[in-house]
């Protein structure tokens, strides 16, 4: 299945644009009658007939709306500082996406080496993995946000972790602390870790430390491990 992303699509008759348009009918080869389905984002999926194919203007028409299929059981957070080389940090975004993940939230610390990111460039990774995926549901993906500000947010009644590497800590593995079918959110720190002020502030703030093992990881591959580890839980 072929699966397109319309965030706009809310009447019965859609319009694609003429990017998706020509990839219907010049690769797909979609032909007048074929269906095509389609997702808000927002976890529907939409089956659409087509009613004019054509490379520059394909209108199809709604036939059935339905629920996501496989929701996921339980809402993940990230928040992540990005990495020095950002194709490294747009990998995390595009798998996190792939695996199952709420919210990506790139995080700004002390020892970030990079403070600026290009939300709408993350956004566009995160809506490809999503249509590739098959995932009814785009992951969220926000502007660059300090430390502080992240910490200091209402996450209600989610389980709050933070991830660093300070061997002194008593710190249990995150697949023994995270209770399935409940909100998460963890904190992985820059290539620098996080510093001693910031896991003191995260504490105070609720985050409990964790270790994601015996191996030393690096950045995205943390983020992505604490993903992996909170879905396999959930299953």
């Amino acid at each position: 299945m072929q699966l397109f992303y319309a965030p706009d699509f809310i009447t019965d008759s859609y319009t694609l644009c003429e990017e998706e348009s020509a990839h219907c009918v010049k690769v797909l080869r979609a032909s007048v009658g074929d269906t095509l389905h389609f997702t808000d984002g927002r976890g529907t999926l939409i089956a659409a007939c087509v009613e004019v194919a054509d490379k520059k203007r394909t209108v199809v028409r709604a036939v059935e709306r339905l629920a996501e299929p496989h929701p996921l059981p339980y809402d993940l957070t990230v928040a992540c500082a990005p990495t020095k080389n950002i194709d490294r940090f747009e990998w995390f975004v595009e798998k996190a996406v792939e695996v199952g993940c709420g919210r990506v939230v790139p995080l700004c610390c002390d020892h970030s080496e990079r403070r600026i990111v290009k939300e709408d460039r993350l956004r566009k990774i995160a809506v490809s993995a999503m249509k590739q995926s098959l995932k009814c549901r785009l992951t969220e993906v926000d502007a660059m946000t300090s430390f502080d500000d992240f910490i200091g947010a209402d996450y209600g009644d989610a389980q709050l972790f933070i991830a660093h590497c300070d061997p002194s800590d008593d710190k249990r593995l995150l697949r023994d602390s995270v209770e399935p079918g409940r909100s998460v959110v963890v904190l992985i720190g820059p290539e620098g870790d996080f510093s001693p002020e910031e896991v003191e502030s995260a504490r105070a703030a609720g985050f409990r430390p964790v270790s994601l093992g015996e191996s030393r990881l690096r950045t995205e591959t943390a983020a992505l491990a604490s993903v992996m580890t909170v879905a396999l839980i959930n299953q």
